[in-house]
């Protein structure tokens, strides 16, 4: 059986027992979703490189203490949170998340009580950004989308990060960052509706300049409507 078909269950036993395929595998599938989540706690790539590499030595020493109490990923990643907050802290960059001082965080930013039911989940859910068909406009879409991420709030851009890039349930985000779902839940909704507005606010500019200066295209097709 390959790598990428097994189980959590099976790449721990295949990881315990040295198989250097099933640790490839793992590298393979985490190393660049784990540089992006380091890269929220040190202050540059070379250090969250290092944070990574040392996550990976942890992986290597503790998996025959894994007891499955999560998945491997969410283990992984509580690895690689810990040490990138020491070193983040070591850095004088950050502090513990629960402590993090929220600047530019209104707690009345877009956030109401009615926004979410008793028992937490969404009374009415965001829309999903409309990401642009065109291959060069999304990937336009894409870059505008990482530069708003890294402007958020230091603790909305860690969760935004988690749940919305990385895929992290919310139970195993709440397990990661320890706080309670309903913070998670705010700062998630508080994170979102900035990258809308941020979204929103390029796509009205980009519409504005094409308004103002079109493409070859779009001038052809006003010059044949003049004609007729």
């Amino acid at each position: 059986m390959t790598a990428l078909a097994m189980t959590d269950d099976q790449l721990v036993a295949a990881l315990r027992s040295g198989d250097e395929r099933a640790f490839t595998h793992l590298v393979s599938r985490h190393h660049g979703a784990m540089l992006r989540v380091a890269r929220n706690y040190v202050a540059c790539p070379s250090v969250a490189e290092e944070v990574v590499q040392e996550t990976w030595l942890g992986v290597v020493k503790g998996i025959q203490s894994f007891r499955g109490g999560s998945s491997l990923k969410t283990w992984i990643f509580r690895i690689l949170v810990n040490r990138a907050t020491t070193r983040g802290k070591r850095e004088k960059r950050i502090v513990p998340f629960s402590s993090l001082q929220p600047a530019g965080e209104d707690h009345s930013e877009g956030f109401t009580s009615d926004r979410f039911l008793a028992d937490g989940h969404w009374a009415t859910p965001p829309r999903p950004f409309e990401a642009p068909a065109d291959r060069m406009a999304l990937l336009e879409f894409r870059a505008r989308m990482r530069e708003a991420l890294v402007h958020l709030p230091e603790r909305q851009q860690i969760v935004v990060t988690l749940r919305d890039v990385e895929g992290l349930s919310s139970d195993e985000v709440c397990d990661l960052l320890h706080v309670s779902p309903e913070n998670q839940r705010v700062l998630l909704h508080r994170g979102r509706t900035r990258l809308r507005q941020a979204l929103e606010s390029y796509e009205d500019g980009e519409l504005l300049l094409t308004r103002r200066h079109p493409s070859a295209l779009q001038q052809r097709c006003i010059q044949k409507r003049s004609s007729r």
